[in-house]
């Protein structure tokens, strides 16, 4: 039984028992997994804040064959949205990752969603404004999927700020102007193409919507 070690992203994790949590992490060479982690609920000293949605890091685990899950031995945290400076970018990191566990198939490996995740942890640490950097992630999870749809009733300043994500970094994103206004148009089409093909509305985006109220 191999002890594999990769990069990954945290995407969620879930009670197991009294004291085990399974968690879901995206790798970035043998795509999401599912392990246990054991005794990650009666004691911290293990993994620590490591297990938190969104965290990046280097993880080690174990894996045999025709199991469903893999043991997770541990995770070493490269980076992690509690940095983030803005504590308003925190929310949104559950919101990430669960887009990211939604589309992401078992085993699978997709080095490109993988990377657009590990690029919003770090956009995130570098206090890159975060409703941008959303709308951002949205553009580029729907075009990495093949199912971005152009909304022609969207604005020409909505447009203009596509074209820049388009061709931009994350962290770029700093330097682009745009108005919330136009912000809110692109939230909106894009959870309406979410809705479509997600055919559900996600426990993270209410949340989100909750707080802006």
């Amino acid at each position: 039984m191999p002890l594999y070690t990769t990069d990954a992203l945290i995407l969620r994790t879930y009670k197991l028992g009294e004291s085990d949590r399974i968690v879901v992490f995206l790798t970035c060479d043998r795509g999401k997994k599912r392990g246990v982690a054991r005794n990650a609920r009666q004691s911290r000293r293990r993994f620590g804040g490591a297990l938190e949605p969104l965290t990046w890091g280097r993880v080690g685990y174990l894996e045999r064959e025709r199991r469903d899950l893999v043991s997770l031995n541990y995770v070493e945290p490269l980076r992690s949205p509690l940095a983030a400076a803005d504590a308003e970018a925190l929310g949104y990191a559950g919101y990430f990752a669960e887009l990211i566990d939604e589309w992401a198939p078992d085993s699978d490996p997709n080095d490109l969603l993988y990377r657009l995740g590990a690029s919003m942890v770090e956009a995130m640490a570098a206090a890159v404004p975060i409703e941008p950097l959303a709308r951002y992630f949205e553009y580029w999870l729907l075009r990495l999927q093949g199912v971005y749809e152009p909304d022609p009733r969207i604005s020409d300043e909505a447009r203009a700020f596509l074209a820049v994500a388009r061709v931009s970094s994350a962290l770029a994103l700093g330097d682009v102007a745009v108005s919330r206004a136009a912000l809110r148009e692109l939230e909106a089409a894009h959870r309406h193409l979410f809705a479509i093909h997600l055919e559900k509305d996600l426990k993270s985006a209410r949340v989100l919507r909750q707080m802006h109220k």
